[in-house]
């Protein structure tokens, strides 16, 4: 493997060629998310060649790792130590990396209780569209102030820059952990849900399959006895949860269309064809579905959410109204002017 410096420089090199000849770059690392965003022509990019921790201390609660490093490297890491990444990003393969897992910004079951990826990224590394090395924050960019680029890069999927090292803040492991199952219809689901919202229930994880809730409870051992008995059901194999951030359930097998709808909080059940999966206690709810595109967005932008066909496809996301529209491409214009990373593959445009 070569030395770290000669990996960025060698990065750094192949985007300055890109931008002298204006050549766009297909970013990637494992490649296990190809399925998301549109489709992207260019010379692939793959960020694996720059791997590695460059630093983790467990005792501050930081790990530093450069972009190309294999996910579960980072978790083996963690795990030594008894920590974790809080927002259980989703692999969807195991080639996945600390870059793929930053520029999707996927997380997991504990989202609505622990945060987004956004939320545990304390810093960056990026090559950016001026063909420069910056570190964010340390080095100050001209013309974006303001902007705190480093969560910016969470969910941008190398629209804005490439991406070469993170520093991420990680938590250690709850105490206790217990998963049971309560046969309940999801709307009795939801209305129990935003009941137990407003109580000390330490639940971390909340999802109804169509026949029953299951739920994740953690934290201090007597705290999560006492949740136990006060809410029966059976006990559930705590491996169902990967099982659902991976996509590997049932419900998820088959061709029909995959659409994620992300609704706000305590939204009652919408009312589409197909099959419906309800994670993070309702807010983020999967859809099997052969209906019109229109009627599935239209249905989530009523009750003030969005829906994202979750396969590649054409138009992958909902349309943005244009004054969004317009923060996408002044932003793109100021940290990509030549429009060389991974264009068009969040919107055609940008």
């Amino acid at each position: 493997m070569r030395h770290d410096h000669d990996a960025s420089v060698a990065l750094l090199e192949q985007v300055n060629q890109a931008l002298n000849e204006r050549t766009p770059l297909r970013i990637q690392g494992g490649n296990s998310k190809a399925m998301l965003g549109r489709p992207v022509q260019g010379e692939v990019l793959d960020t694996r060649v720059h791997r590695g921790i460059v630093s983790y201390d467990p005792t501050e609660l930081v790990l530093t790792a450069r972009a190309g490093t294999p996910l579960a490297e980072i978790e083996a890491a963690l795990q030594a130590q008894g920590q974790m990444l809080p927002f259980e990003p989703p692999h969807l393969g195991p080639e996945a990396t600390l870059g793929g897992m930053v520029a999707v910004g996927l997380s997991g079951p504990r989202r609505p209780w622990a945060g987004s990826t956004r939320d545990y990224v304390l810093g960056t590394r990026v090559i950016t569209g001026h063909g420069k090395l910056l570190r964010f924050g340390g080095e100050v960019m001209k013309n974006v102030a303001g902007y705190d680029l480093s969560r910016l890069m969470a969910g941008s999927f190398g629209c804005l820059g490439l991406l070469v090292e993170v520093s991420l803040k990680v938590l250690p492991k709850p105490r206790a952990c217990h998963s049971l199952r309560l046969p309940m219809d999801a709307h009795q689901a939801l209305g129990e849900l935003a009941e137990w919202g407003q109580q000390p229930i330490p639940i971390s994880a909340a999802c109804h399959d169509g026949e029953a809730l299951h739920l994740r409870l953690e934290g201090g051992e007597g705290s999560v006895a006492s949740a136990v008995d006060r809410l029966g059901g059976q006990a559930l194999d705590s491996r169902y949860w990967a099982e659902l951030r991976e996509q590997r359930l049932g419900f998820f097998a088959g061709d029909e269309p995959l659409w994620r709808l992300s609704l706000p909080n305590n939204t009652p059940l919408l009312n589409l064809p197909g099959r419906q999966l309800l994670d993070w206690a309702g807010a983020q709810r999967w859809l099997k579905s052969d209906a019109p595109a229109q009627t599935i967005r239209a249905a989530a932008a009523q009750v003030g959410g969005h829906a994202t066909l979750f396969r590649q496809d054409p138009e992958p996301l909902q349309p943005l109204a244009e004054p969004l529209l317009r923060y996408h491409r002044n932003l793109k214009q100021q940290l990509d002017p030549q429009g060389i990373f991974n264009p068009g593959r969040l919107y055609a445009d940008v």
